[in-house]
C-alpha cells in the first residue's frame, strides 16, 4: 500500500473527525517514500526468490508499502511477524512478503502470475489503497482484484483467500468513498474469502505507533497490525492444516 475497509466500525471510529483522519492516513500509507521504495521492493523480491526453492505451503502476502514494511527492517514487517506466529502455533506454512510500495491493483495484477509459481495455499490480498489515493475507478479496482483471485485459483485450486479492506480519503467525496469501501467486503463475500475488517485498527492516527512521516507504522505499530491479521488468518491456516 503506500498506504481496508471496515465491515463495521466502532462508534469511536465512526466519528466524523477521527474517520476523516483515519481515512486520509490509511490511503497516504499507500505511497511509500520514494527513497525507500527500492529497498522495500528489493527485500520483497529477495524473500520471494528464496521462497521459490522451498516446497513448504506458502501464505502469500500481496500488497503495498504496508505489507512491504516500508521504513522497517524486513524482519519487523507484519508478514515476518506472522511467520513467527505460524511457527509458535506449530503450523507448517511459509509467509512470503510480496509487498511493493506505491502499487495499485493494476500493478499487482501485472505481476501475480510470476508470484504464483510458488506453492501458494493462502493468498492475503492487501491492495487498492493506492487506487483510492489516486481516485481511480472503484469498479476497475474491483475487476483487478477479482482477476488476481481468479488467476490464483486457476494456478492453485483450493487456495484460501484473505482480503484486507481499505478506507478512502474523505476528500474524495461521500459517493466515491462509499463505492470504494464497498468493494472489499463484496469481493470477500463473492469469493467466500475471510475479511480483515481494518488492517490498521488501533494504529492509524495514533502518533506513537507511526513513523515520523505520520503514516507508516513503527515496529510497535506493525506488531498490532500483525495481531489484526492473525485473528483472521489463524483459523484459515488451521482449517487448511486439518485438511492436508
Amino acid at each position: 500500500m503506500r498506504g481496508k475497509i471496515p465491515v463495521k466500525m466502532t462508534a469511536g471510529w465512526q466519528s466524523g473527525r477521527v474517520a476523516g483522519v483515519v481515512g486520509a492516513t490509511v490511503l497516504l500509507l499507500a505511497c511509500g517514500a520514494p527513497k525507500s521504495v527500492p529497498k522495500a521492493s528489493a527485500d520483497s523480491a529477495r524473500i520471494t526468490a528464496t521462497a521459490a526453492v522451498d516446497s513448504t505451503p506458502v501464505v502469500l502476502f500481496v500488497g503495498t508499502s504496508l505489507t512491504a514494511g516500508l521504513g522497517l527492517p524486513a524482519d519487523e514487517a507484519y508478514p515476518a511477524l506472522i511467520q513467527q506466529k505460524i511457527d509458535s502455533a506449530g503450523l507448517n506454512f511459509r509467509a512470503v512478503n510480496a509487498g511493493v510500495s506505491g502499487e495499485t491493483s493494476a500493478g499487482a495484477l501485472r505481476r501475480i502470475d510470476w508470484l504464483l509459481r510458488q506453492p501458494v495455499r493462502v493468498l492475503v490480498l492487501e491492495e487498492g489503497a493506492n487506487d483510492g489515493l489516486r481516485g481511480l475507478d472503484p469498479d476497475s479496482m474491483a475487476a483487478n482484484l477479482q482477476e488476481i483471485i481468479d488467476r490464483t485459483r486457476a494456478a492453485h485450486p483450493g487456495v484460501r483467500l484473505v482480503i484486507a479492506g481499505m478506507m478512502a480519503p474523505p476528500n474524495m467525496g461521500a459517493r466515491y468513498t462509499t463505492r470504494f469501501e464497498r468493494v472489499f467486503p463484496e469481493i470477500a463475500r463473492r469469493n467466500h474469502a475471510a475479511l480483515i475488517p481494518f488492517l490498521l485498527a488501533g494504529v492509524a492516527a495514533v502518533p506513537r505507533l507511526n513513523q515520523s512521516d505520520g503514516m507508516h507504522p513503527t515496529a510497535e505499530g506493525d506488531r498490532i497490525v500483525a495481531d489484526n491479521v492473525w485473528k483472521v488468518l489463524r483459523p484459515v491456516l488451521e482449517e487448511v492444516a486439518r485438511k492436508r
